[in-house]
């Protein structure tokens, strides 16, 4: 039975509401992401964690275990939102969305997911483990690409004479080309005529 002081005591102090809980975590989650694109995940320190998120370390990792299971979350999280562009517009909107992004880890009303997506590229090329545990996060964007292009085929706009899980790897290997090249600073303002070019590779052309 309830005494009467652990009831008072449950009156005086109010559960958090889920609300509150999904907000927190989206804080945290926005200012690591422009942390962890302006300085890599090494450099992403708890000390500028706290400072980006403005939240104390206490906060942050009541949400999250550590820095590694907040930095896959970011990395899961981005990728939903890149999988909902596909589902949209496709593939190649991403990675026009790309390169509007910024270079110097700011973040913009638009995509801003370069940052982490050229971090997990580079934790993939160096880390086992990493490379073990981004594989049960990433099936997302691939599929969202798979039913985009079998919706552009059903619709006889896609070209049918390639399988649509060629079309997609095609198009999942120009992305990580396009992110290399970004990671290595390349010049990016004249890729647009390419990523034309790219778009119009997949589509069904009628004879007139």
């Amino acid at each position: 039975m309830q005494s009467a002081g652990t009831a008072c005591h449950d009156q005086l102090m109010p559960r958090v509401s889920q609300d509150h809980l999904d907000a927190r975590r989206r804080q945290i989650l926005d200012g690591s992401r422009s942390c962890f694109a302006r300085h890599g995940y090494e450099g992403a320190t708890v000390r500028r964690l706290e400072e980006a998120t403005g939240l104390s370390r206490g906060a942050i990792f009541h949400h999250f275990k550590d820095k590694e299971s907040l930095f896959l979350a970011l990395a899961e999280d981005d990728a939903g939102r890149m999988a909902d562009v596909v589902a949209e517009q496709g593939l190649v909107q991403v990675m026009r969305n790309l390169l509007d992004e910024p270079r110097d880890g700011t973040s913009t009303p638009g995509a801003d997911w370069l940052g982490t997506r050229l971090e997990v590229s580079r934790r993939l090329r160096t880390d086992t483990d990493f490379r073990q545990r981004w594989a049960q996060r990433s099936e997302q964007l691939t599929a969202a690409t798979k039913a985009r292009l079998q919706w552009q085929r059903d619709a006889g706009n896609l070209r049918d004479d390639v399988d649509v899980d060629v079309l997609t790897a095609y198009l999942e290997l120009v992305l990580e080309g396009l992110v290399s090249h970004l990671a290595m600073g390349l010049p990016a303002d004249d890729l647009g005529p390419v990523l034309d070019l790219v778009e119009e590779s997949v589509r069904r052309h009628r004879g007139l």
